[in-house]
């Protein structure tokens, strides 16, 4: 029996064989490269990449022609050039990708309101109650990738199945800019041949396990026994079974992905200093702050990353007691989580981030405010000279009127000012 999650609803005269199949896992192919290649059409067909130029940054998302040659995501951008030296390199607009993913979920939202969304650009629907109105799921499937190429001129993959796990392996193997419909009585036909790894869960080191133990296909772990497994493998073994047999009960949870907004630099030479890491855990701070502002945005926790010479990579995150908007917050709340780290495991730091968790629309503006005076006592008093959100509103203003004005937290220009003249 494959598990949908619901009833079924009796199919019509006019209904293919997808009527059943109303869980739909919508992908879009190379996200954030095609979205640079609305502007830059010229660079479609030819091996491009979205990433820092700096050959210790990563590639972030790979044109498909880049991928033939072995370059993948988080690649670090100096091996990516060596395997093609000619790539083409397309320096990241963080913007562009919010308004699209909004325009992409809009899309989805007058499909139906049965909109599970993971990423910036992938999404599970249900259309169980859209297919009197729209058609049989596969219709609407294809109206989906219709309206948001209209939209956005981006291209889309959808998978169409009768639970999540299948919708999503469907929408994997038609990539790119295609179209996978599982019939609900063809899922186990459809799974069996595939190989196991395409399992949710079934990492490197797991599927090396069932390597070994001669388990290579879907169709090889769909006959194992569920209480073996789990004397095998843990709790994960009966669901894995479950899985493979085209079993999955989880149902589309309406909600919106976890928003976050992070920023990272990754420095030319691996950095030794403490004081100099907290000069650009400040100068991370006002970008992450001045993005959040422009959306409509405040904070409800941070997040530091350190990624060392060994690229080991740690993170540590806290909680604000308060909504934050504001750089100086930001900095204020971000130097001890940094120095955590650096006590944890001192190395050569070759990268460092900052996240804003738990990104949410202020409930008041007041309310923001009133959180930027929580830090300490210097930061409690009221008068305008010291009210740090107001000096980032008209940072702000200022950078709106005038994209090209250097102007900045003083502490931030003497930052730059000491690293031009340690460079020069």
């Amino acid at each position: 029996m494959i598990s949908t999650g619901r009833s079924s609803i009796p199919r019509p005269e006019w209904a293919d064989s997808s009527w059943d199949s109303t869980i739909l896992h919508i992908d879009m192919d190379a996200f954030f490269l095609s979205v640079e290649l609305l502007d830059q059409p010229e660079l479609r067909g030819l091996p491009a990449v979205v990433g820092g130029k700096s050959g210790r940054s990563v590639v972030t998302s790979p044109s498909y022609e880049a991928r033939k040659y072995g370059i993948r995501s988080a690649m670090p951008m100096s091996h990516a050039l060596a395997l093609y030296p000619r790539l083409a390199i397309i320096e990241p607009s963080r913007d562009k990708y919010s308004q699209a993913s909004k325009r992409i979920m809009d899309v989805l939202h007058d499909i139906t309101p049965n909109v599970e969304q993971l990423s910036i650009d992938e999404a599970f629907i249900d259309v169980s109650g859209a297919r009197r109105r729209l058609g049989t799921p596969v219709q609407i499937a294809a109206l989906i990738k219709r309206r948001v190429r209209e939209t956005t001129g981006l291209p889309s993959t959808v998978g169409v199945a009768a639970n999540k796990s299948v919708a999503k392996i469907a929408s994997d193997h038609s990539k790119p800019d295609g179209l996978g419909v599982v019939p609900i009585e063809q899922t186990q036909q459809y799974l069996a041949p595939l190989p196991v790894n395409v399992i949710w869960g079934v990492g490197p080191k797991l599927h090396q396990r069932l390597m070994n133990a001669d388990i290579h296909t879907v169709g090889e772990m769909a006959r194992q026994d569920p209480q073996r497994m789990r004397l095998w493998l843990g709790a994960i073994g009966p669901q894995l079974v479950a899985l493979a047999r085209g079993e999955d009960a989880r149902i589309v949870e309406p909600r919106q992905a976890a928003k976050s907004v992070s920023v990272e630099h990754t420095f030319e030479r691996d950095i030794v200093d403490s004081q100099q890491l907290e000069k650009y855990l400040l100068e991370l701070s006002y970008e992450c702050s001045r993005r959040m502002r422009h959306d409509g945005l405040v904070a409800w926790g941070l997040s530091v990353k350190v990624k060392d010479n060994e690229f080991s990579t740690r993170t540590k995150s806290m909680s604000l007691q308060s909504p934050a908007t504001s750089g100086a917050v930001f900095f204020q709340q971000a130097v001890p989580l940094l120095d955590a780290l650096m006590h944890q495991r001192w190395h050569p730091v070759r990268l460092l981030g900052l996240r804003a968790d738990r990104v949410a629309e202020p409930v008041a503006q007041q309310e923001v405010q009133e959180s930027l005076f929580d830090v300490d006592e210097t930061l409690q008093q009221r008068d305008a000279s010291q009210d740090w959100y107001s000096t980032d509103q008209i940072l702000d203003d200022v950078a709106k009127k005038f994209p090209s004005a250097a102007i900045k937290p003083a502490t931030l220009l003497r930052h730059e000012r000491q690293q031009r003249m340690s460079d020069g």
